[in-house]
């Protein structure tokens, strides 16, 4: 059931998928927004592949990255990124539907940690993201 705060959100991050032009490159479709959570996915396409002919890591972590970047801005509070971390658990393949799911660990005035997992069509992870975020002052959208 959603709240208020997370219908909210939602709109939030509407927003700012509307100027997010490497959001949209990648393909990536929002699944689920709640107030310190989101969960969204893309399609691994063969314009990925890197100079060795294998998904560039970059594509994980990016989509990772989007997902940390709607979880910790969606209460209209503009957060970056202090800190990020990723780990490669498997590999990405082209063709791969990648599903990427960010929770809240901690949400302070000043600061969020959050976990994203990526997980592939297989419900197989492969690749484990912690992002740390600096909170502004500043809103996202005028309420």
């Amino acid at each position: 059931m959603n709240t208020d705060k997370d219908l909210f959100a939602g709109k939030v991050v509407a927003h700012i998928m509307q100027q997010d032009l490497f959001s949209q490159w990648l393909g990536i479709e929002v699944l689920e927004i709640k107030e310190g959570y989101s969960k969204i996915k893309m399609t691994v396409r063969t314009e990925m592949i890197n100079g060795l002919g294998i998904v560039h890591g970059g594509i994980a972590f990016s989509l990772a990255d989007s997902c940390f970047a709607f979880a910790c801005n969606n209460r209209n509070v503009l957060s970056v990124a202090l800190d990020t971390a990723i780990n490669f658990i498997k590999p990405v393949h082209v063709g791969d539907t990648l599903i990427a799911e960010a929770k809240e660990i901690h949400n302070g005035k000043s600061t969020g940690l959050y976990h994203i997992t990526v997980s592939n069509q297989k419900d197989h992870t492969v690749a484990l993201f912690k992002g740390t975020c600096f909170r502004t002052t500043k809103p996202l959208i005028s309420i």
